[in-house]
């Protein structure tokens, strides 16, 4: 206020840090910032768009060349990660921000913009760019979904595991390989990944602690390491001071508001690691182990482990045994042994008698239910059993809901108890409804099929139910991990190249399925025919089964008329001779994997009824002998003179009441 009128009329010069200056070559016409992605954007006579960051003027962080004439208007769209320019030729290009790449040209003569160029403007509502000349030109942009590649793989390596963190809305995957990918629940992108998690060792299982903020992956060195896996960073390993053994399934878990992750493997026993905040060391040790694993403990390497809460957890082991155990007291509150032979299946010496899958009826198991199944297991020969643990553990059913005998790989149960998923390892998701399978004692069937399909080309691996949404996870052998809704509707694969909101469904992959998938020679689907045909791959390869079906086809086949051959009856019986072993070596052929040999079944030797309407007519015998004509005769017509004897027209006439074809044939 002191200062004189003639000094405030000076310029004022500004301070050099108050102020940036971009050095361009040929200077400057138009430029946009936009401020949520902190980005400069400027064009100009030197034909170039030049992108900035607006703290480094020094260099541009990226150059778009493509334009034949000055650059007069540029537009950045945060929306669509996209930049607009307009040259002073009439030309439209369309930029991706992140590849800094040309998507999408329009010409002066293409979109009918002509005149001498005034103003432009870009419409974020209607994704419209306003082009000003002799008229006013809108050109809307439509963006359309890049073709996925035959295969979209989720990771490079067989995926191992996969969960969903309701926290972050995130899924979490990991490989063979010890990657471990991070991907955005609702769009399916990809939001981090790091690799080495357990060196060179692979990862076998993960979980989240309750509050959803870190990581715990298992791996086959026999350590279990807890990660803030929005960084990658490791904060905790947890090991024992033994031989390391390979760790095959964790749970995060909660006893008496004490938190601890629970761990077994190749070692046979229970490794309980409390999670304790106030310790800041990075290698924690676990518990002592329980009197009773130590004494009535597992014999044989655990493969599973899945929690009931309060107090009930449940382990299952390589020799079909399953204990649950008292978490409170480290007591065994009961043993299940599915090993014993059930319904009269005789487990041979070899076979695989492992329980790799445990699934708790929670809302049974909470009340003590004396009666009703609160436990349900896969087994042998691609069987899922039902147990009872209260007042008497047992057996309550048990069923096979794969029609190949596949073996079950992965359980859930919905909250309510009311719908079972069970996976397989040929792919396939069977959907049960058990809202009152199991409450009142043994049952004698399997419980009512809700829906089935085939998720994966490869063994499901994982499986969670995101109950909010209705949206299934699973993840695979073949790589992918993608998402499903509850009655099986495929909403997508995770690093597929568009992405889709799962909000939505018109954004979603269905009513398509997977390209594998769709030429799989498994995915067929099921058939009257098939089923009594199906390979060994699908088939559990009984030899009995086989061989009634095979003397069964060749007992039809040998009713099957055969077509009348010129060369006479000797023929026919050979034919007939050799069809025992050309069906023979067909049945035999059925026995071929799957993937070498389609799911197909020969047709039986029977006639098309379109052959029926055909008019035949005898044909002379090409083999009879001919007379010598009389030449004698002058002016007689050669061809109205018979070629064939009278004995020979008495045998083609008994041979055409003789024939199968006698009724469809014209009287001569």
């Amino acid at each position: 206020m002191g200062k004189s009128s003639a000094s405030l009329a000076l310029p004022q010069r500004r301070a050099e840090c108050g102020h940036t200056v971009f050095c361009i070559h040929k200077g400057v016409k138009t430029f946009s910032f936009c401020r949520t992605k902190n980005l400069l954007v400027t064009g100009g006579v030197d034909r170039i768009v030049r992108v900035w960051n607006p703290y480094l003027p020094g260099k541009p962080t990226g150059v778009l060349r493509g334009h034949m004439a000055p650059v007069v208007y540029v537009h950045i769209s945060s929306e669509e990660n996209k930049v607009f320019s307009v040259s002073a030729d009439n030309t439209v290009k369309i930029w991706d921000l992140e590849t800094h790449v040309c998507c999408f040209t329009a010409s002066s003569k293409a979109s009918g913009i002509k005149g001498e160029l005034a103003a432009c403007l870009y419409l974020s509502g209607p994704r419209a760019l306003c082009v000003a000349t002799d008229a006013l030109a809108f050109l809307h942009l439509k963006v359309g979904s890049v073709p996925e590649p035959h295969l979209v793989h989720s990771h490079q390596e067989p995926v191992v595991c996969c969960r969903y963190n309701p926290t972050f809305r995130h899924v979490v995957s990991c490989c063979e390989a010890s990657v471990v990918k991070v991907w955005d629940f609702e769009t399916g992108r990809q939001v981090s990944e790091f690799i080495g998690t357990h060196g060179n060792a692979g990862i076998t299982c993960l979980t989240f602690d309750s509050s959803g903020r870190r990581l715990v992956t298992g791996g086959r060195d026999g350590c279990l390491k807890i990660w803030s896996y929005n960084n990658g960073h490791c904060l905790h390993t947890l090991q024992h001071d033994e031989n390391q053994s390979e760790v095959c399934d964790c749970t995060y878990m909660e006893v008496n508001q004490n938190r601890c992750v629970i761990a077994v493997g190749w070692d046979r026993r229970i490794n309980v690691y409390f999670d304790i905040p106030c310790d800041f060391h990075h290698f924690w040790k676990p518990q002592p182990h329980w009197q009773d694993d130590l004494n009535h403990g597992h014999k044989e390497d655990i493969l599973c482990v899945a929690q009931c809460p309060p107090f009930l957890l449940a382990t299952s082991s390589y020799d079909g045994e399953i204990i649950v155990w008292n978490v409170i007291s480290g007591h065994v509150y009961c043993k299940l042994n599915p090993s014993s032979p059930v319904d009269g299946q005789d487990h041979r010496e070899g076979q695989d008698r492992s329980v790799s899958q445990l699934a708790f009826l929670k809302t049974r198991a909470t009340k003590l239910d004396s009666t009703a199944a609160s436990l349900i297991s896969n087994g042998p020969g691609g069987s899922v059993t039902f147990w009872k643990l209260f007042s008497g553990a047992g057996l309550i059913a048990n069923f096979i809901p794969s029609r190949g005998k596949a073996q079950v790989s992965s359980i859930v149960v919905t909250s309510e108890d009311t719908l079972t998923y069970l996976a397989d390892q040929q792919g396939f998701v069977h959907v049960y409804d058990i809202q009152e399978y199991g409450l009142q004692g043994p049952e004698l069937q399997a419980p009512n099929t809700v829906t089935s399909w085939r998720a994966h080309v490869g063994m499901v691996t994982s499986l969670q139910l995101i109950e909010g949404d209705d949206i299934l996870l699973s993840s695979s052998l073949d790589c992918t991990v993608s998402l499903w809704s509850k009655d099986g509707a495929y909403i997508g694969t995770f690093g597929q190249n568009h992405p889709w909101d799962v909000f939505t469904p018109a954004s979603w992959s269905h009513p398509r399925v997977p390209f594998e998938i769709l030429t799989d020679p498994q995915s067929m689907p099921t058939h009257l025919v098939l089923e009594t045909d199906a390979p060994a791959g699908c088939s559990g390869g009984q030899p009995e089964q086989d061989n009634v079906t095979e003397k069964k086809v060749l007992f039809e086949t040998e009713k099957t008329p055969h077509l009348p051959s010129p060369e006479g009856p000797i023929v026919e019986a050979d034919v007939k001779e050799d069809g025992e072993s050309q069906w023979s070596t067909f049945c035999h052929g059925r026995l071929l994997p799957a993937r070498r040999k389609p799911r197909w079944k020969a047709p039986e030797l029977k006639w098309p009824s379109i052959y029926q309407a055909l008019q035949c007519h005898e044909i002379t015998c090409v083999s009879a002998l001919w007379e010598k004509p009389d030449l004698s005769v002058i002016g007689s017509d050669m061809f109205n003179i018979s070629l064939c004897s009278q004995e020979r027209a008495a045998e083609l006439l008994g041979r055409k009441e003789l024939s199968p074809w006698s009724s469809f044939l014209p009287e001569c």
